[in-house]
């Protein structure tokens, strides 16, 4: 065990060369273990699993993938790059068993020294974040609430604000929705309730509406305390893109999430406000971005709302829902 720990922190300090990586969360083992529920005569079982890779915010290390499946592979999505862990099962009568871990170090995001002045946005290299989405239209009436809001604004940052402020305003967590939510962008704006995955919808169909480029970040939060369950610790973030600046994270829906936590009132949450317009804790890790997605390799259902939680098909045909919460999955941690 010293051994072990003596070599992450070996590996922990090379990359820190790499990357200029900021407060780092405590490092933690992440556990996925797998006994997929299927028929037992089912002929062609296949799993895809959000895989998160090291970049600029975390560091992934000491991967390990096990299990009694007929093949597996590490793939890559062709649109945003997300990375997949894909395993298939072709034999029957047998348990479907699969045990996925890694360590992850994760560093707080702050970006809130914005440039004085924005250079011009070459909107060729960013039309995916640009472009409506399944769910998210951004014309009609999201685009007309979206010019609504930005009106006074001339520039792209305080267009940015706007919407973040008048999602803080105007919508709220409703706890009763499962899992993340779906996004349906146009039904939200009439209930203005709902989870992590709602509220960021919100945000990125009025932000692209105002041609802001703007993406989700999908991945799952890192619980406190030394150990313990995080399978149904999903959470998903946004970000808009600043000219000659980068990607800023903004993350109205953990604004709610503290005013309902904590039983606060418009006016009370100021801080929390402040801080989640350009910045992050770094209790999450993040798997990937991008909505209505052909996996890799490509799934027979329809195309993926978004990639937070495991997805499987069995003979052809989608297992369980979009959250999977039924394929016999956990994911606990372990910090290091």
């Amino acid at each position: 065990m010293l051994l072990k720990r003596i070599t992450h922190y070996i590996f922990v300090l090379a990359v820190l060369l790499i990357f200029p990586l900021e407060v780092m969360a405590r490092p933690v083992e992440v556990i996925f273990k797998l006994n997929l529920k299927a028929p037992e005569n089912s002929k062609d079982v296949r799993i895809w699993i959000p895989y998160p890779v090291t970049d600029e915010n975390q560091i992934v290390s000491h991967v390990k993938i096990d299990g009694n499946y007929t093949s597996s592979g590490v793939q890559k999505e062709k649109v945003f790059g997300n990375s997949i862990l894909y395993a298939e099962w072709k034999n029957l009568g047998q348990e479907r068993i699969l045990t996925y871990t890694f360590t992850v170090d994760r560093k707080e995001i702050v970006r809130k020294d914005f440039p004085q002045r924005e250079t011009a946005l070459d909107r060729k290299l960013f039309e995916p974040y640009l472009a409506s989405t399944s769910l998210g239209p951004t014309s009609g009436k999201v685009k007309q609430l979206a010019q609504t809001i930005t009106e006074k604004e001339t520039s792209t940052l305080g267009k940015s604000r706007a919407i973040y402020d008048w999602i803080v305003d105007n919508m709220y967590r409703d706890p009763n929705i499962k899992g993340c939510g779906f996004g349906r962008v146009e039904q939200l704006l009439i209930s203005l309730g709902g989870k992590c995955g709602d509220i960021s919808s919100v945000y990125i169909a009025l932000a692209r509406s105002a041609g802001i480029p703007s993406r989700e970040i999908f991945g799952i939060r890192i619980p406190k305390g030394k150990e313990g369950e995080m399978t149904k610790a999903q959470h998903c973030w946004a970000e808009f893109y600043l000219s000659g600046y980068g990607w800023v994270p903004v993350d109205p829906a953990d604004v709610r999430k503290a005013m309902l936590e904590k039983k606060l009132q418009l006016g009370q949450e100021l801080e929390v406000r402040e801080y989640y317009f350009g910045a992050v804790d770094k209790q999450r890790i993040a798997y990937g971005t991008g909505r209505d997605l052909i996996l890799d390799p490509p799934q027979k259902g329809e195309p993926l709302n978004y990639f937070m939680y495991p997805y499987a098909e069995v003979d052809g045909k989608t297992i369980d829902d979009l959250f999977g919460f039924d394929l016999g999955y956990t994911i606990t941690f372990k910090e290091l």
